[in-house]
C-alpha cells in the first residue's frame, strides 16, 4: 500500500475541520433555552417591527417547549405576526393550525377572526378577480356564526356588510359592461344575481333599474314593470326609480307588480 500523498492528508484534514464546524454549528443552533428568553425574545423582535425575527423566535419557543402553555401562545402569536407583517397566507396558515389543534381554546375566537382580517385586507376593486372577496366574505360570517357574543363578532358583522356591497359592485359592474354591449340576457343574469344574492345592499336599486332596462330593450315589458314596480315600492325616492319610471312612460308603460316574477318573490322574502 502506497503511503499517503500530502494532497490527500490535507483534504482528510480540511474534511474534518469543516465536520468539526458543521457539528459546532449544529450544537450552537439547538442549544436549549428557557421558555421565558425565547418568548420575551420573539416578543422584542414584534415590538421592534422584526416581523421575520418575531416568527422565528416564537417558532423556536413551540420547537423546544413544544408541551408548554408558552407553546400554545407562541401558535397564536405567530399568527399575529404574519398578520402584521403583510404575510397573509402565512397567518391564514398559522391561524388554521391554532384552531385546528385548538378548538376549544380561549383564542379560537381570535384565531378565526385572524383568518377572516387576512383575506379581508386582500380585498382587490371591483375591476379585478373577487375570489379573495368570497373567502373574506366566508370566514367573516363564521366568525359570527361561531362567537355572536364577541368582540370579533360585531366587528366582523360590519365587514360581512362591506364585504357583500363589493361582491356587488363587482356584477354590476360586469352586468353594466354586457349592457353597454347589448348582451341583454348575460346583463340580466349580473343584475337578477345582485337581487337574489345582495339585495340588501347599496347596489340593489341600480340593480332593479337596469333590470327593467334590459328587459324593455329584450320586449318582455311584464318583468320590465315589476322590476319598476318593486324600485318604486322600496326605493321610491330614488333617481334610479325616476330613471325607471321614465322609460316606462317612454313605451307607453306603467310600474306594476306581477306577483309570479321572480322579483317579486325575491323582494317578498326580504322586505
Amino acid at each position: 500500500m502506497s503511503p499517503t500523498s500530502p494532497a490527500a492528508l490535507a483534504a482528510s484534514i480540511v474534511l474534518a475541520l469543516a465536520l468539526l464546524v458543521g457539528c459546532a454549528t449544529e450544537e450552537e443552533a439547538y442549544v436549549e433555552r428557557s421558555v421565558e428568553e425565547l418568548y420575551n425574545e420573539a416578543m422584542d423582535g414584534l415590538l421592534d417591527d422584526d416581523f421575520e425575527a418575531a416568527a422565528t423566535g416564537f417558532a423556536e419557543v413551540e420547537r423546544q417547549h413544544p408541551y408548554s402553555v408558552w407553546a400554545t401562545r407562541a401558535q397564536i402569536m405567530s399568527a399575529f405576526v404574519y398578520y402584521q407583517g403583510n404575510l397573509y397566507d402565512e397567518a391564514i396558515a398559522a391561524a388554521e393550525r391554532f384552531v385546528e389543534l385548538h378548538p376549544g381554546h380561549r383564542d379560537a375566537a381570535y384565531g378565526y377572526y385572524l383568518i377572516a382580517m387576512s383575506y379581508y385586507e386582500q380585498i382587490s376593486d371591483v375591476g379585478r378577480d373577487q375570489s379573495t372577496t368570497a373567502r373574506a366574505l366566508q370566514a367573516l360570517e363564521e366568525v359570527a356564526r361561531r362567537f355572536p357574543g364577541s368582540v370579533y363578532a360585531r366587528d366582523a358583522r360590519l365587514k360581512i356588510d362591506l364585504a357583500r356591497d363589493h361582491l356587488a359592485g363587482k356584477e354590476m359592474a360586469v352586468g353594466r359592461y354586457y349592457l353597454r354591449r347589448e348582451n341583454h340576457i348575460a346583463a340580466i343574469g349580473r343584475f337578477r344575481k345582485v337581487i337574489e344574492l345582495y339585495q340588501t345592499t347599496s347596489h340593489a336599486p341600480e340593480a332593479l333599474h337596469r333590470l327593467t332596462e334590459a328587459y324593455l330593450a329584450l320586449g318582455v315589458p311584464n318583468e320590465a314593470q315589476t322590476s319598476a314596480a318593486v324600485l318604486g315600492h322600496n326605493y321610491p325616492g330614488s333617481r334610479w326609480y325616476q330613471h325607471s319610471y321614465a322609460l316606462l312612460v317612454d313605451s307607453d308603460l306603467e310600474p306594476e307588480a306581477d306577483e309570479g316574477s321572480w322579483i317579486s318573490r325575491v323582494f317578498g322574502d326580504v322586505f
